[in-house]
């Protein structure tokens, strides 16, 4: 009889102190999530591993212990991502970066490997001495018994789980939010599960290899280039967040108009730019304008381009310019492991990014000026007799939100359009105070790179529209017709260069993945198989890509540059 009491005061004392451990764990995960909904999807999430665990192994302390336990580890491993790598944690990492970044990322980080070792080696002998010591819930139920109630527990908690995870299930709300907010706010655990779904990639339609043959076969060569090495120098500007302001009803002052967006004499080609991302999302625009693929033919998981479809991108802007012998390098506002930047550049083809912390700049507060300014000390750093560089630069002054103090706004750029309601004419104020900035600035870049004797192609675009809080969404546009249901995603796009040239061809509006294209025939370079294929479907589509009129095309297209040419594989 002693020994009996003995074991069930241990089997207690175990399960109290899994109570305990578990309950801690909610505290500091669940708990943690900012919004009320938030905590309780992540709770029931946590419920529903607990009872997964318990039908499964029928130890109340094991599943308690475990359950907790994952969720701490994923709240853990979010927090550490997130403070030394400044990025979220995504389902997708499990696969992508820790195959591509881990062990690079433990070695800058030593005390992580101590950490590492010091979980190989207690938990194991932990979790033992938890399973020695834990309740047997269903010990005196006969074997079919057991089972039956085990199989049946682990289908109920499978289907509850399955239900919280449903974007129209009980937790609509939670999964309904845009991929920014999922990408930048503190819901970390809530944020991991939800993209379980939104990460998931598809395939691009595709016809039969005999018509993509049949349609493209005559690409397969690709294109000769109208000009011979020693090649031009590239210098590619994503302008974060920036339109040109003239298409609004309401923005008919002189500040409107600014130089930036108007041709001179080095103008090959300009128009409105396609994009296919609203109010942020600018790492997909980096992706469509440096693979020539938007991300949005993927599904949702193109979205999250960097992380997800970049590890599998085989032909690039930047992988075409490296073999014709470009040095290829990035200028970048942000930690070069933002939302796997260095990473993702380094698939598209770039020999090196420069971060916030190689051109000691701060992070986030960059105005073009310094970011221009930095690009080309970097540039007179590396360049070399002979080599041609590519050099793109992201800006991030027209970042959101533009909804500044009207005190902190230069005197020229305070109540300067009427007709608006206060908040979107503050929004505008802002954003025409930051446009002049960006447009001195270029100027500046184009003195620097454009009067001189070295060969230069100069190419600066919008990346997506900002969304002044929702409310440019309802301001008049002077569009035509046919573009007005694209009022959301239209940009601009410049294109210069100081050779003379050919124009550039010059459509209603030019989709963003086919920027490669036209840089690539404004430098008169070769083009591979896949940019002849590219350039040869932005002349039958008129500038159009997944919205291309010819029926089939796209298909075909994307059956020969994806299916037989595995640019993406």
């Amino acid at each position: 009889m002693r020994r009996i009491s003995f074991r069930l005061t241990r089997a207690t004392v175990v399960v109290l102190c899994a109570l305990v451990f578990c309950a801690g764990c909610l505290a500091v995960t669940a708990m943690r999530e900012p919004m009320p909904l938030q905590r309780v999807f992540v709770a029931a999430l946590m419920l529903c591993t607990f009872g997964l665990l318990l039908s499964l192994w029928a130890r109340v302390a094991m599943a308690l212990v475990v359950s907790g336990g994952l969720f701490l580890a994923l709240k853990f491993i979010s927090v550490l991502k997130l403070r030394y790598l400044e990025s979220s944690l995504m389902p997708s990492d499990f696969i992508y970066y820790a195959s591509t970044s881990l062990l690079d990322t433990l070695r800058h980080y030593p005390h992580l490997y101590a950490l590492g070792l010091g979980l190989c080696a207690g938990l194991p002998p932990l979790l033992y001495l938890v399973w020695r010591g834990d309740w047997r819930v269903l010990a005196r139920l006969r074997p079919w018994h057991a089972i039956g109630l085990r199989a049946g527990g682990i289908v109920l908690s499978v289907l509850a789980f399955w239900l919280c995870m449903l974007p129209s299930g009980p937790f609509a709300a939670v999964h309904s939010r845009n991929v920014w907010e999922k990408l930048s706010d503190d819901a970390q655990l809530t944020n991991f599960f939800v993209n379980f779904r939104d990460s998931d990639v598809t395939m691009p339609a595709m016809t039969s290899d005999a018509v993509a043959e049949q349609q493209w076969g005559s690409t397969a060569q690709g294109g000769p280039g109208a000009t011979h090495s020693p090649y031009p120098d590239i210098v590619q500007v994503l302008e974060e967040s920036t339109f040109d302001p003239s298409s609004y009803s309401a923005c008919t002052v002189p500040q409107c108009r600014v130089s930036m967006f108007q041709p001179d004499a080095h103008t090959r080609g300009t128009g409105l730019l396609r994009t296919h991302t609203f109010g942020g999302g600018t790492w997909v625009s980096e992706f469509a304008t440096l693979t020539g693929m938007p991300q949005d033919i993927f599904g949702p998981g193109g979205m999250y381009a960097p992380f997800v479809l970049a590890p599998h991108v085989h032909d690039a802007l930047a992988l075409q310019l490296r073999r014709l012998g470009y040095l290829t390098i990035a200028i970048y506002p942000t930690e070069g492991s933002f939302l796997n930047g260095r990473n993702a550049y380094r698939a598209y083809g770039f020999d090196h990014l420069y971060d916030v912390n190689e051109l000691g700049l701060d992070e986030w507060e960059e105005t073009d000026k310094q970011m221009f300014d930095a690009a080309k000390r970097v540039y007179d750093k590396v360049r070399k007799p002979g080599q041609p560089v590519f050099v793109m630069i992201l800006t991030i002054h027209q970042h959101g939100p533009h909804d500044d103090p009207m005190s902190t706004l230069p005197p020229a750029f305070r109540n300067l359009l009427h007709g608006l309601k206060a908040d979107p004419a503050l929004n505008f104020d802002t954003y025409l105070s930051r446009l002049h900035d960006s447009d001195l600035a270029m100027r500046g870049l184009e003195h620097d790179f454009l009067d001189r004797p070295q060969p230069t192609v100069l190419v600066h675009f919008g990346d997506h529209q900002p969304s002044f809080d929702g409310m440019i969404r309802d301001l008049r546009r002077t569009l035509p017709v046919a573009l007005q249901p694209y009022r959301d995603y239209l940009t601009y796009y410049m294109i210069k260069s100081n050779v003379v040239g050919a124009r550039l061809p010059s459509y209603p509006m030019l989709d963003i993945a086919f920027l490669p294209s036209m840089v690539l025939q404004a430098a008169g370079l070769p083009e591979d198989p896949y940019f002849s294929a590219e350039t040869a479907l932005r002349s039958r589509c008129g500038g159009l890509y997944d919205d291309c009129t010819v029926p089939g095309l796209i298909g075909s297209y994307q059956a020969w540059t994806i299916g037989r040419l595995h640019v993406y594989q």
